[in-house]
């Protein structure tokens, strides 16, 4: 027998049957992508596609970004829009007349909400520069707070509202600005938190120092007499 023409034919076989138990070997990959809208698909990748990188290819396919409901509201990481203090002026001047309210007490309740930081986060979810909750800019219309615009706008449309319920006291429409209308109710009053009472002041002090631009009509005192219930529930008037 010759064995020339032999061995090539059991090598053949050998390799044959080596192939046939590790097919992997032989065929291309197939992988289960998801693409953007939620399709499942099946791709034949050769070589085969690690899922943990993004491909030119299968970029769209089976890459996919989960963003929150309501992401430009409540992320964190999103960074503000840069904007400088003559930017904001403008924004301010524009939100009092639209909406009718002193433009020197928008600018003070900037001044201590944020002190003018367009990415301003507090460590109670507040955002942006009047230091707006998600769920009150929502309620104003506000989509990104951290976009200085809308922050200011809706800020405006919040604090001409609560001067309305308060028949203009600003006294409660401030505190109400930093504890909420409820705790104001609640309280018939400013509430008896110290952290309210000196956002109250702050306010206060910044609006009608001299130099503001007040508008002298607006209101004539920077502290308006107020009614408390101590805790023996007697009823004080204070102006402190």
């Amino acid at each position: 027998m010759d064995t020339r023409s032999t061995l090539p034919v059991r090598w053949i076989l050998a390799l044959a049957t080596l192939l046939a138990c590790f097919p992997a070997l032989t065929a291309a990959q197939i992988v289960k992508v998801t693409d953007g809208e939620g399709r499942q698909l099946f791709v034949n990748a050769e070589p085969a596609v690690n899922p943990r990188l993004t491909t030119a290819g299968l970029a769209k396919s089976h890459t996919t970004i989960h963003l929150d409901a309501e992401s430009p509201l409540s992320s964190n990481a999103r960074p503000a829009m840069s904007i400088d203090r003559d930017g904001a002026e403008k924004l301010v001047s524009e939100a009092a007349d639209r909406h009718n309210v002193d433009p020197a007490l928008i600018r003070a309740v900037i001044q201590t909400e944020s002190n003018w930081n367009s990415g301003a986060l507090s460590n109670k979810g507040a955002r942006g520069l009047m230091q707006l909750i998600p769920t009150t800019a929502q309620r104003f219309g506000a989509n990104d707070l951290f976009n200085p615009q809308q922050n200011i706008d809706a800020g405006v449309r919040y604090l001409k509202t609560l001067l309305e319920r308060y028949n203009g006291n600003l006294d409660l429409a401030l505190a109400a600005y930093n504890a909420g209308e409820g705790a104001v109710d609640r309280a018939h009053g400013i509430p008896a938190y110290r952290e309210t009472r000196n956002y109250v002041q702050k306010v206060q002090n910044a609006y009608f120092r001299p130099g503001s631009g007040r508008l002298a009509e607006a209101f004539s005192s920077a502290r308006p007499i107020h009614r408390d219930v101590d805790g023996a529930g007697r009823i004080i008037f204070s102006n402190d």
